[in-house]
């Protein structure tokens, strides 16, 4: 039997269901809701302000199949041992290898259905309600290897998350903007600058550091945080983020005062 889930631990980490004696069975996803924030006029008309997406609640169907009765109590046990940490996981459909969900596990209970076998149908919570691409943009961009599908919006002109120029422009494959306070996005400056500043042209974006830099340093824009060579110089910027729009972003650099890189690593988020 082929599992139709794949699975992976708290770190990314694909698990080898088989070897358990587990399978997924099927995934079961609803479409995305919103919670809606409305404002009542004097004159009776209702405006809405703004739509918040829901989490998710997905089920998982799983069946653990044993070489006899008390194989499949052995199975059993290590089922609980991989499901049952409490830590967050990701699950996605096999068939469409390229996408995840990162879910806690809610409560759940075998049901045997023979000597052998047992079906397990668990609750996942997904609080972002969004699915995320498993590969990341530093990633081999090829369907060749089991991080990409088709369907992932890169059916497009290969883009580039590295760039030696001053202008360039970064491709956001999702169904939604990439938010450095809600999702996983990491810049990276390496190279002499002053007053060096990033400015995404499509958001209005603007992130400014009063400082220098030299050929040596490494200056990083790691979710809310703002590094150089590690340490924090977030006092010593603007205090803003850089957001990424579903669609191409276009990017200019300035301050830099000589030959640099800057890189893009992040991941496509789909409703």
């Amino acid at each position: 039997m082929i599992s139709r889930l794949n699975l992976y631990d708290a770190n990314g980490n694909k698990i080898n269901m088989e070897s358990i004696g587990l399978f997924g069975l099927k995934l079961h996803i609803p479409g995305p809701s919103y919670t809606t924030i409305k404002e009542s006029l004097d004159d009776g008309r209702t405006i809405i302000l703004d739509k918040q997406l829901n989490p998710r609640q997905l089920v998982a169907e799983f069946m653990s199949k044993g070489k006899d009765y008390k194989d499949s109590l052995l199975l059993r046990d290590d089922l609980f041992r991989l499901l049952g940490t409490g830590e967050e996981m990701y699950v996605g459909e096999s068939f469409l290898s390229g996408k995840r969900w990162r879910v806690h596990f809610e409560d759940w209970e075998p049901e045997r259905v023979s000597r052998r076998v047992s079906k397990v149908d668990i609750p996942l919570f997904c609080s972002s309600g969004l699915s995320e691409s498993v590969g990341t943009t530093l990633d081999e961009l090829t369907f060749d290897i089991e991080k990409w599908q088709t369907g992932q919006g890169l059916e497009t002109e290969e883009p580039k998350y590295v760039h030696q120029t001053s202008s360039f422009k970064i491709f956001n494959a999702g169904d939604v903007p990439v938010d450095p306070r809600k999702r996983d996005l990491k810049i990276i400056f390496k190279g002499p600058s002053t007053n060096l500043k990033i400015t995404n042209n499509t958001t209005g974006d603007v992130w400014q550091y009063n400082g220098s830099s030299t050929v040596n340093d490494t200056i990083t824009l790691d979710g809310v945080r703002s590094l150089k060579n590690g340490a924090s110089i977030f006092g010593q910027t603007n205090k803003k983020l850089i957001s990424l729009l579903p669609d191409w972003n276009d990017f200019t650099i300035t301050g830099a005062s000589g030959s640099f890189l800057i890189t893009f690593d992040f991941r496509f988020y789909y409703l």
